[in-house]
């Protein structure tokens, strides 16, 4: 037998892979990452299924902790939105996942290593640039790129092989975790339609606006409404309570690694609460250069780790960059929570430097004289001034 190692998530594509290599001749060793999409009872039916299509062994990894502790924590101090709109919930998440798997599969010889992405996406790219550069004698093996399958196309098959699903919600391509879930489907292969309601994970059940308030300490989410907690467990907690509305649904459009354009839903509550509310923080508590830098810096960092580019050295440069510029965001953010929306109404933060000491914007000058102004205006006005003599311009 030949012992392979399957990326498992007992969704449509996985489950395809696992029935056809086992069928193969394969030893198939099925591995799911629990990056936050599994609860024990969905781990237990992956489980089951796995062993009824076929499985040698199959094996659940709880990455959870690792996945905040090596990613999430710098998408947060880093405010990364893809295209100022998505936090990379399945891209994040992805890079964790292929170097679990690939461990695992060097802890037990495997020769091959298989994964359920298509070729016409980023995944394929994340899982094989990992496995590559981790481990490059073993074979990458993947079915459904290689085959050039579509969905509707394996569904067929899995039926006619006796396989029961939910058919139903196959025609959805739902990747749920710790950072938010993509949803795709027939609608976001187009540029107008929209994703109906029913599609998403999470369906509006609370209509009665409340606040909440979010405690951070150099950066990292540390309390909810004055309840102290550990990040992972706060950010679940926090989906938990924004979930009910519905909130953080959206349609991101980007240029693939591929370099052809992709369109997919996503249901991110938590996360988007938490960079908007941390962003805002930032704002009162960090200096203007270290915000202009700290733009350019999550923008960067947030591209490379969507384009599969963990391991990349840079990255940890950015990494301590990154950390080393929240020394001073702590205080609340006091938000609300309303259908479909969320508000950021305001801060409170011992570093605030919106210290009225020194004066209120557009009110009173208390540090300086009206003279000192007067001066600071026509020497940062000088280099206008000699620009426009030297080249006869004129202000039109």
């Amino acid at each position: 037998m030949k012992k392979l190692v399957l990326a498992y998530s007992g969704g449509l594509d996985t489950s395809y892979c696992l029935k056809t290599l086992s069928q193969e001749g394969y030893e198939v060793h099925a591995v799911s990452v629990n990056t936050g999409g599994f609860s024990d009872q969905e781990i237990e039916e992956q489980e089951q299924k796995a062993y009824a299509m076929g499985a040698t062994t199959y094996c659940s990894i709880n990455a959870l902790q690792t996945f905040y502790d090596k990613i999430v924590q710098y998408l947060i101090y880093g405010n990364v939105l893809k295209n100022n709109t998505y936090p990379l919930s399945v891209s994040a998440e992805r890079i964790v996942q292929a170097i679990e798997i690939i461990e695992y599969a060097k802890s037990i010889d495997a020769a091959y290593i298989a994964h359920g992405s298509t070729g016409a996406g980023n995944d394929q790219v994340r899982f094989d640039l990992i496995f590559q550069v981790l481990a490059p004698a073993i074979e990458i093996i993947t079915p459904i790129r290689d085959q050039q399958l579509s969905r509707e196309a394996e569904i067929e098959y899995l039926k006619s092989e006796g396989i029961e699903m939910s058919w139903e919600k196959a025609q959805y391509s739902i990747n749920q975790g710790l950072w938010g879930t993509s949803v795709g489907g027939s609608e976001t292969l187009t540029s107008d339609k929209a994703l109906p309601s029913e599609a998403y994970p999470s369906q509006l059940s609370a209509t009665e606006p409340i606040k909440i308030t979010l405690e951070f300490e150099q950066g990292e989410l540390a309390g909810i409404n004055g309840i102290a907690g550990k990040p992972l467990a706060l950010i679940q907690q926090l989906q938990e309570i924004a979930k009910a509305y519905a909130i953080g649904r959206d349609i991101h459009v980007g240029d693939t690694i591929i370099g052809i354009k992709g369109r997919v839903g996503f249901e991110a509550a938590a996360p988007l609460i938490i960079i908007k509310a941390h962003h805002l923080l930032e704002k009162h508590t960090l200096s203007k250069w270290q915000q202009f830098q700290k733009e350019q810096l999550g923008s960067f960092y947030g591209m490379l780790l969507h384009e599969g580019n963990y391991l990349d050295a840079v990255m940890r440069d950015i990494e301590a960059f990154l950390k080393s510029s929240q020394k001073t965001v702590n205080g609340s953010v006091i938000i609300s929570l309303h259908p479909y929306r969320f508000e950021l109404e305001g801060v409170q933060s011992p570093n605030d430097l919106m210290n009225a000491s020194f004066g209120s914007y557009g009110e009173m000058n208390k540090g300086w004289t009206a003279d000192d102004a007067k001066g600071f205006i026509k020497i940062t006005a000088n280099a206008h001034t000699i620009y426009g003599s030297v080249n006869n311009t004129e202000t039109k």
